[in-house]
């Protein structure tokens, strides 16, 4: 903390002395002392830049900082898991997507105030968490998959309303990345008395909230009511998110960070925590905006903090995984609901075949057009829409069958290459490859996305080896590298270059470019890895009863986490090339094959390839009538059915 705080000062030593001299700076905070006739106009110029845009600008960057970083503690010690900030449990997301909204359909809203609109966003956000985990008497873990579900959707909800109207919403591109620009002193001077409300009453709130170290029986014993504490914790963390998002935009991982490496240093006690959190906070932050504005003129374009601080936190917080002592609850043994083993799963199959076999002709027969729905049979229309059907079915059997593989090699029910970060991580390398590469190929991109799969993995089994690569280790990586791919999306966006445009629809999962050629190179791309998975069927098998179990009956460990897991960056790369990034897919078809009695490794290898099939044919064929003429990409459209289906199920447990 004490280096921070020294590069905080110099930093802050060096921009002044450029901007006129350390004295001249110092003096601008008081410009009103220095009276009107010891300044040049020049230097008066300089004085008023210094006064209402720079330490304004520091001032808002150590009150946010700090905000963020006291909302984090609060959550991590209700919901005891690091997995817990106000970006991971659909606050944050929840706030931006109220502020878009308003922004749209009720600007007068505007004029009452923005925090109270984010607020509310972020509220109901928080309120649909709480409601997912309520039967389970809002369990830590169950909050935080909870979080998760509802941070994708929201974020799926977002990336909709920005492709319809990118126009209108253009400056909170960069707003919602996080900027902390400032042109006075107002926002800073109406930050500050609420974060000095959300520390007293975290203050208030010390005493009991300490009681939520303990477990739920002591806890009760001693008198309290464990529903009560929770909700109160989280609305001060709440209240302090939203008055940070309406002023500045969305700041990523100053809440997740700044309390674990308080954590990794050894301080304990919950007093201790928030007093040292919050210093830290404000230190991260005020840091992190310095060192962009230093390098800011040395850079193409302009990039917002929060993007900054996600893509500085990321490896941080990488780096904190391994030293963390996860003291949460365990997930539950299966957040989905589990079906009874088929007695016949190889028909069941065949029913399934015949079932996508007629969701594709309806998809290439039955569209708007006008103000009918006619069956067409014409040759333009279908040519127009085979490729879509196509590419739709071979990027789902690839997402699902990518799924299944990492569930069964992890025994982990949550995990799926858009939770665990894979997708981001192949998403990040396509997007390098567009912009660095002059004409990349097809065959180039795809090359791309499998280096930057393979990178994510790489992390992950580093990281999660030693641990067993236990549940919510697991979901913590995922949750870093999401953040950083996160940053690369922001930056792209707020750069104002038009090949972002391209990006934007591309990462939404838009199957609309997607020409006949690349289409049978799709399906014959999933055809061809699906059949590739089949001899592992007996690994797949084995792999969830463990490495000592699965050793014992004669498999090799090692080299078989390594074909499965180049397995999955292959598929994950080419599937994301076509549907992007957030797709749910991956998640919810292993899902629903098992809740349909695909239990052996094989039957459940083909039931989930179906299912992903089914479910990216009816996504993009309901993207395409849903908002007609306009369209919803494919991959947003799986998400809203994915994240609707995983809500229903946590709410079921």
């Amino acid at each position: 903390m004490l280096l921070l705080a020294a590069a905080l000062v110099a930093l802050g030593v060096q921009q002044l002395h450029h901007e006129g001299g350390l004295a001249a700076g110092v003096a601008a905070l008081f410009p009103a002392s220095t009276g009107p006739d010891t300044a040049t106009a020049a230097l008066s110029a300089h004085t008023l830049a210094l006064h209402f845009a720079w330490w304004p600008r520091l001032a808002m960057a150590l009150l946010a900082g700090a905000a963020l970083a006291l909302a984090g503690v609060l959550m991590q010690q209700v919901l005891k898991n690091p997995l817990a900030a106000p970006t991971t449990l659909g606050v944050a997301s929840g706030a931006n997507l109220a502020l878009m909204a308003a922004t749209l359909m009720a600007p007068g809203l505007l004029s009452l105030g923005r925090e109270w609109v984010a607020l509310a966003g972020g509220g109901l956000a928080m309120g649909l968490v709480v409601a997912l985990a309520w039967r389970r008497g809002l369990a830590p873990m169950v909050v935080v998959l909870a979080g998760l579900v509802v941070n994708l959707y929201l974020s799926a909800l977002g990336m909709v309303v920005l492709l319809f109207h990118q126009e209108a919403l253009k400056g909170l591109m960069i707003w919602g990345a996080g900027s902390l620009a400032q042109n006075g002193w107002g926002d800073a001077a109406r930050l500050a008395p609420r974060l000095l409300l959300g520390a007293l009453a975290a203050c208030l709130l010390l005493r009991p909230l300490r009681l939520l170290s303990l477990d739920a029986a002591s806890a009760r014993s001693l008198g309290a009511s464990l529903t009560a504490l929770r909700l109160a914790g989280l609305t001060v963390a709440i209240f302090l998110t939203g008055c940070v998002v309406s002023t500045v935009g969305v700041i990523g991982f100053i809440g997740l960070a700044a309390p674990n490496i308080v954590r990794l240093v050894g301080i304990r006690t919950l007093g201790g925590r928030l007093i040292a959190s919050t210093l830290l906070g404000a230190l991260l932050l005020g840091v992190s905006d310095l060192a962009m504005q230093a390098l800011s003129g040395h850079l193409p374009t302009l990039i917002p903090t929060g993007a900054a601080t996600a893509a500085l936190g990321a490896p941080l917080l990488l780096w904190l995984i391994p030293r963390l002592r996860l003291t949460g609850g365990q997930p539950p043994a299966d957040t989905m609901a589990r079906g009874q083993r088929h007695p016949a799963p190889d028909r069941f199959a065949v029913w399934l075949l015949l079932a996508l076999a007629g969701l594709s002709a309806l998809a290439l027969t039955l569209g708007q057009g006008g103000e009918h729905w006619p069956l067409s049979l014409d040759g333009a229309v279908l040519e127009w829409r085979l490729p879509r059907v196509l590419a739709a079915a071979g990027s789902g059997v690839m997402l699902a069958i990518a799924g299944t593989l990492i569930q069964r090699l992890t025994a982990n029910p949550m995990a799926s290459p858009e939770v665990l970060g894979i997708s981001g991580g192949s998403a990040i390398a396509l997007i390098g490859a567009i912009f660095w590469l002059p004409a990349p190929s097809n065959l180039m991109l795809v090359g791309a996305g499998t280096l930057g799969a393979l990178a994510s993995l790489a992390v992950l089994v580093i990281l999660n080896r030693q641990s067993g690569f236990r549940p919510e280790r697991l979901l913590l990586t995922g949750v870093a590298i999401g953040a950083l791919f996160d940053a690369v999306r922001a930056l792209v966006l707020a750069g104002g270059d038009p090949r972002g445009q391209l990006v934007l629809a591309w990462l939404s999962g838009s199957t609309y470019y997607v020409d006949l050629a690349s289409a049978i190179v799709v399906i014959v791309l999933a055809a061809g890895l699906g059949l590739a998975v089949r001899p592992f069927a007996r690994w797949l098998d084995l792999l969830p009863l463990g490495a000592p179990t699965a050793t014992a009956l004669g498999l090799p460990v090692a080299r078989a986490r390594l074909a499965l897991l180049a397995l999955v960056a292959l598929l994950t790369a080419c599937a994301t090339l076509v549907v992007g990034p957030l797709s749910f897919v991956g998640l919810l078809a292993p899902h629903l094959a098992r809740l349909l009695g695909f239990s052996r490794a094989r039957h459940h290898l083909a039931g989930a390839a179906l299912m992903g099939a089914l479910l990216m044919v009816l996504a993009d064929w309901l993207g395409r009538q849903w908002l007609f003429p306009n369209e919803i990409p494919a991959g947003l459209v799986a998400s809203l059915l994915g994240g609707a289906y995983f809500m229903w199920q946590l709410r079921r447990l």
